[in-house]
């Protein structure tokens, strides 16, 4: 078997010396961690993915899941949503609700949160192209419900750099999506300041197959043009790099995800200091961890407990603000409810039983934790150093660098997969024959059509007048240099529907192939 981790960096037999610990948690360059006592005084938001069929089947899975003592929501939509067509296009059909949460509008947005207050939790929408969009109907509801807009905390994911190189999900070319996530940068640091405007998300990265250290570089690569665009806008780096914040994978290999999480605290300090920020809390990297869903197999389902587990626990010693613990039963199908406690129980134990908590950054000085987030640091910046090159992310991403380095190591991933090289317990050693797993979730195929009602009825009784005046002025503002979100904002509270605000966009903006 290799000595090496998934990047390919070796382990030595033995470790006799890490450099003397110095830094503290809490100060620069936050190695250690953000906080200077970490889960002593507060642990982890323990937030669960959640969201399919419509909005009201997915409000039932939030109350649900408040009442089993998550902290915090996590919003998945469909594929419809996240391309901005609505439930009755032709383009959705097959896909309504199959992925996530069906939202063609403020009213579908009403029925999602019916019954909680969105002033008193923190919501995470995986939301990119359509990110302005959903952030609008949000913003709409706050409003409805009487909330003070500069109290609502949550995070968009608003990341489209990581959808050209890794997961495709994008609608309008490079240079119009960076125009509409500045927009958001500017909006929200007015009119939203609680408000975590991006999650720039190397967890996609990963799943699309690239190694721990391409996901840590790709993504820093990625943040680090997002900082400099907003500083060409003119905005403040000590105000709105403050509200940006990560989205990690965390797969299997324990220690390299520890050390990985360390590294990308301390490069991120160095580049927000490099690009000009003098504010500690605009340097600090905070991010949100998900589970590494490409780890989790069909064979043996319930052997995902366990990988969910261990990732869990590197993540928490990684020193993660909050966490999504993936449900065994995912390689084949969306969480039952029974997977999605297992889940959910999983992260309560290791916060409340395992006594991981009672000390900041205790792996802290091991010979072996130290030297390996040195290695992983210098090699992530020898990519970071090729992208800086080319020009930045969006060079890279055009010349399809990223993409093919990440297939590169998703085909030797793979390779020593099927040679035995790299073990997967159930799959390529202690396998056993096939059983039949019945308990999965499946998805009505007649929500497409409850959607198309729900929408033809919102357009029978919506004031027809007030939309279209409200997607003229989104045209002109998109064909001039106007902040789009107040706009959007107002074509959203009128009951335009997502794909009709995206098309609006889509004739302004043109679409990237």
């Amino acid at each position: 078997m290799k000595h090496t981790t998934t990047s390919g960096i070796e382990i030595k037999e033995l470790y006799l010396s890490a450099k003397p610990m110095e830094e503290k948690p809490g100060e620069f360059p936050f190695t250690r961690g953000i906080q200077k006592d970490m889960y002593r005084g507060r642990l982890w938001t323990m937030r669960q993915y959640a969201g399919f069929s419509t909005a009201e089947e997915s409000n039932k899975r939030y109350h649900y899941l408040l009442a089993q003592g998550t902290t915090g929501l996590s919003v998945a939509f469909d594929l419809p949503t996240q391309i901005g067509y609505d439930s009755d296009h032709e383009m959705a059909d097959g896909e309504v609700g199959k992925v996530g949460v069906a939202i063609d509008s403020l009213k579908d947005m009403e029925i999602l949160f019916d019954g909680i207050q969105l002033k008193d939790i923190t919501t995470s929408m995986t939301i990119n192209a359509t990110a302005s969009i959903l952030l609008a109907m949000y913003i709409a509801l706050a409003k409805k419900q009487g909330a003070d807009l500069k109290q609502i905390s949550g995070t968009i994911q608003n990341d489209i750099l990581k959808e050209y190189a890794a997961r495709g999900t994008y609608i309008y070319p490079p240079k119009q999506s960076m125009r509409l996530i500045t927009d958001i940068f500017e909006f929200c640091s007015q009119e939203v300041p609680k408000w975590n405007t991006i999650s720039i998300s190397g967890y996609h990265i990963r799943e699309a197959g690239s190694n721990a250290v391409q996901e840590l570089a790709f993504t820093l690569a990625n943040g680090k043009t997002y900082l400099k665009s907003a500083i060409d806008k003119g905005l403040d780096i000590n105000v709105f790099a403050k509200r940006l914040s990560f989205f990690f994978n965390c797969h299997n290999n324990f220690f390299e995800e520890i050390a990985k999480f360390r590294a990308a605290r301390r490069m991120w300090a160095k580049i927000t200091k490099g690009l000009g920020a003098t504010d500690e809390k605009a340097q600090m990297l905070r991010f949100h961890t998900q589970t590494g869903g490409s780890t989790l197999t069909a064979q043996q389902p319930l052997n995902n407990v366990i990988r969910v587990t261990n990732q869990a626990m590197a993540a928490v010693l990684g020193g993660t603000q909050s966490l999504h613990t993936n449900g065994y039963d995912e390689a084949l199908s969306l969480p039952t409810e029974a997977a999605a406690k297992i889940a959910l129980r999983t992260q309560q134990i290791i916060g409340f039983e395992s006594g991981v908590t009672d000390t900041v950054d205790p792996l802290a000085g091991s010979f072996f934790v130290e030297n390996l987030t040195d290695e992983i640091e210098a090699a992530a910046w020898r990519y970071i150093d090729k992208i800086d090159a080319m020009g930045g992310s969006v060079p890279a991403i055009e010349s399809d660098y990223m993409q093919n380095e990440i297939a590169h190591a998703a085909y030797e991933y793979q390779k020593e997969i099927e040679t035995g090289e790299r073990i997967s317990v159930g799959v390529n050693k202690f396998t056993q024959p096939e059983e039949e797993f019945t308990e999965v979730f499946k998805i009505d195929e007649s929500i497409r059509k409850l959607q198309a009602d729900k929408l033809s009825h919102l357009k029978n009784v919506r004031n027809r007048m007030a939309v279209e005046q409200a997607l003229r002025l989104l045209e002109d503002g998109a064909n001039g240099d106007a902040n789009l979100m107040p706009l959007i904002i107002d074509a959203v509270e009128k009951y335009a529907t997502l794909g009709e605000i995206a098309d609006v966009m889509r004739k302004t903006f043109g679409e990237y192939r």
